[in-house]
């Protein structure tokens, strides 16, 4: 499955298992495909929401900071891939 890296995660409140994310390049909507990798992070989800300060929006562009809800655990500096098909 192809992958494009897109962002990074530059914060992740795991209370609440929400992480913030830096798009770097190209763009994010919802119902999107991303993969998270890290040190000791790998899964796959896809995405049901974007949220930026706290308000729900469809997509997303570079340079964008926004919170996804993730279904694991991951930390600051994990790389975030959009799955492409």
């Amino acid at each position: 499955m192809p992958e494009q890296e897109i962002g990074v995660i530059t914060h992740f409140f795991g209370n609440i298992g929400v992480a913030v994310i830096k798009l770097k390049q190209g763009e994010l909507a919802s119902g999107d495909t991303i993969h998270i990798k890290g040190h000791s992070t790998d899964f796959v989800q896809k995405i049901d929401s974007i949220q930026i300060d706290h308000k729900p929006v469809p997509k997303v562009k570079k340079g964008d900071d926004f919170g996804v809800k993730v279904k694991d655990k991951c930390r600051e500096g994990d790389i975030v891939y959009k799955v492409t098909e």
